[in-house]
């Protein structure tokens, strides 16, 4: 497969972010916006009465050109510059933040569903804020975000209403809660309510931003598959039901836009590599793998970092590359601009950027085990380069 970092230079979405913050008054200065090439300009965008930043979980721009319908597809296949890349790490636990705040991972520092964070000694589920093992924390979890995390949202200094449209289950959740402050958070039961509020907030008369996020594909690509007939069905209802969107609300000077966080491919069970086979690999370890089953990272006992090189290369081979903290960070992987203080602490000594369609997953002592068939977090093609739809109704 081939291997593809973050465009941080003009095409990736922390670029889409950058220039629709310059749209709405809350400019990201330390990645560039958007190149022209792609034809969104951020003072053109801030004079439509509404601009709607659409993200579909999952869609990658592979899977929109092979499996979609209608207008997105359409626009896709007749627009020479319609994807982005994703940030690094490719997932959603990295990629929404981006969404909502504007900054790239480097500023933001959230680096995946797993992360060890000093602040609770504990490696952590971090959207829903439990611990990855074990009881949950004695902080109150509507506490925790405003322990952990520290930076602003892109809706706080919009010159314009902001809108956050989000599933029942997670809109009042702490960690969504956080990252929508500044907006108006409306919750939807599924995709007909999803589209429904977007046509009616595009009718609310005055300027206003709407971000709205649909989660469906994901679900469905991670238990079927990238390339299921159910995943086809649940795209194919998308896509129709854009279509109806867009002739709903059709001359209401609106900049509809349609991206995600991150594609897809499939790692079968044969192309799963297990912690626990390779016992020699997880002596070194001084915590449990963190990050995600195709970009892990490795935090190491002291001393072990020689060691674990050659360990790692000789038992894992070309099945993964063995990436230090340095090089992340020496080379922009999360992005350019200074780097969030905590940063370093939250990617470990080493990262394993798995290769082909391998991943690699532990299993700690009590943790209800599953798997995967759809996953992402990596940097192929096919897990980071995202569609970007740009519509004026």
């Amino acid at each position: 497969m081939h291997s593809v970092l973050p465009d941080y230079s003009g095409g990736s979405i922390a670029n889409l972010m950058r220039t629709i913050g310059d749209a709405c008054g809350t400019p990201s200065p330390l990645q560039a916006p958007l190149d022209q090439r792609y034809g969104l300009e951020s003072r053109a965008l801030s004079r439509r009465r509404n601009i709607v930043l659409m993200v579909v979980d999952g869609l990658g721009a592979k899977l929109l050109r092979s499996s979609g319908r209608g207008v997105l597809r359409q626009h896709l296949e007749t627009h020479p510059h319609a994807q982005l890349t994703s940030v690094f790490p490719s997932t959603t636990a990295t990629a929404i933040p981006t969404f909502m705040t504007g900054l790239a991972p480097a500023q933001h520092a959230l680096t995946g569903w797993h992360m060890w964070l000093d602040e609770l000694q504990a490696v952590t589920a971090i959207l829903p804020l439990y611990p990855r093992i074990g009881p949950p924390f004695q902080t109150p979890q509507a506490l925790l975000p405003a322990q952990l995390f520290d930076h602003a949202t892109l809706y706080l200094g919009m010159h314009r209403s902001a809108w956050v449209v989000s599933p029942q289950e997670i809109a009042a959740s702490p960690f969504n809660a956080y990252h929508s402050r500044g907006a108006d958070t409306l919750a939807y039961a599924d995709l007909e309510g999803l589209l429904n509020t977007v046509s009616g907030l595009i009718q609310v008369p005055g300027k206003k931003f709407v971000y709205a996020y649909w989660p469906t594909l994901d679900s469905t690509a991670h238990r079927f598959g990238i390339d299921s007939a159910e995943v086809r069905a649940a795209l194919e209802r998308f896509c129709a039901g854009f279509d109806t969107l867009l002739e709903t609300v059709r001359g209401s000077d609106t900049q509809i836009i349609v991206t995600a966080d991150h594609g897809f491919i499939n790692s079968p069970d044969d192309r799963v590599i297990r912690l626990e086979d390779h016992p020699e690999l997880a002596d070194m370890l001084a915590r449990p793998l963190c990050g995600e089953q195709r970009v892990a990272w490795c935090y190491l006992k002291p001393g072990a970092s020689g060691d674990f090189e050659r360990c790692a290369r000789a038992r894992l081979g070309n099945r993964t590359e063995l990436v230090s903290r340095e090089r992340l960070l020496q080379e922009n992987w999360f992005g350019p601009g200074l780097a969030h203080p905590k940063l370093a602490s939250r990617i470990g000594d080493f990262a394993l950027v798995m290769q082909e369609n391998w991943t690699i997953k532990d299993w700690l002592p009590g943790e209800r085990q599953h798997s995967m068939l759809g996953v992402h977090g990596g940097v192929s093609a096919d897990e980071m380069q995202v569609p970007l739809v740009s519509l004026h109704l």
